[in-house]
């Protein structure tokens, strides 16, 4: 198992450099990427026979290809693909402009699919291969203001892999979607975007972000060392699901969301099943 070749991105900060470290020391071989090689060399490491560091660009797919032969070409195959290079965006729906929308779902989404496209094909060839989608607790509830863009995007990651995973089974190819809660990286600090415009109506948005910036921020419960191994045994194991919650205030939260669904079902089941058309 420990032969296996991981593709990491977003690897030289958080729970990306903590999950490339892990394998690395557990044997495996590893192509790990960030936007600047010597950020991934200084944080792990020069290039070792089961380590390759690259540059990446995950907007420019043409990039992301190269990135994934050179991987092919280094170690003779693909089997893991973990999507991870991403970012935190803070602002009210309203304060947010289009530009800062896009260019977050530019990066937690469509640089995603890139890597994707480009991965599935090798995977496709050998009829094996894994993919670990790194979305978040927030893609799974929507309840927290002053993230809601930062949460599409990671909806949207949520909903991509249930199709994947049902589109690539046939080819032997599994996908687990990833929903961390809070875990004790840098995410809080440098990999989280402040609006340019702040409206000051918005007080539950600011306190919201204060308590992320200033009171979370280098106190998370979680970590990340723990969430890279508990992402490596499941695969190990054999026992990956396709939603895998990391955290005890990820699996709070998620039941949290599940009951209130529920209630809702139940508050107007009889008004809402009764849409049908009538039958003579």
């Amino acid at each position: 198992m420990n032969n296996q070749v991981w593709f990491v991105t977003g690897a030289s900060k958080g729970l990306g450099l903590s999950l490339a470290q892990t394998l690395l020391r557990k044997g495996y071989r590893v192509a790990a990427t960030s936007r600047r090689r010597e950020e991934l060399v200084a944080a792990i490491g020069e290039t070792a026979t089961n380590f390759l560091p690259l540059t990446l660009n995950i907007l420019d797919e043409a990039h992301v290809a190269e990135a994934i032969a050179a991987t092919v070409a280094h170690f003779g195959t693909v089997d893991v693909v973990v999507n991870n290079a991403g970012y935190g965006l803070v602002g009210a729906i309203e304060e947010l402009t289009d530009a800062e929308a896009r260019a977050n779902f530019d990066i937690n989404v469509f640089g995603t699919l890139n890597v994707i496209r480009q991965a599935l094909p090798q995977m496709r060839s050998q009829g094996k291969g894994h993919i670990f989608n790194i979305a978040s607790i927030g893609g799974f509830t929507g309840a927290f203001p002053a993230f809601g863009i930062y949460c599409a995007t990671k909806f949207a990651v949520h909903g991509f892999s249930e199709s994947l995973a049902q589109e690539v089974k046939p080819f032997g190819i599994g996908v687990t979607v990833v929903s961390p809660g809070y875990f004790r990286t840098d995410f809080l600090g440098a990999s989280l975007g402040l609006p340019a415009r702040e409206i000051p109506e918005y007080a539950n948005v600011r306190a919201v972000q204060s308590l992320h910036q200033h009171d979370y921020n280098g106190r998370q419960a979680g970590d990340p060392d723990k969430a890279a191994a508990a992402m490596i045994q499941v695969l190990e194991d054999g026992t990956a699901p396709l939603h895998l919650f990391l955290g005890e205030d990820a699996y709070q939260l998620a039941e949290q969301k599940i009951a209130a669904v529920q209630a809702d079902l139940d508050a107007v089941r009889p008004l809402a099943t009764a849409t049908g058309f009538e039958h003579a």
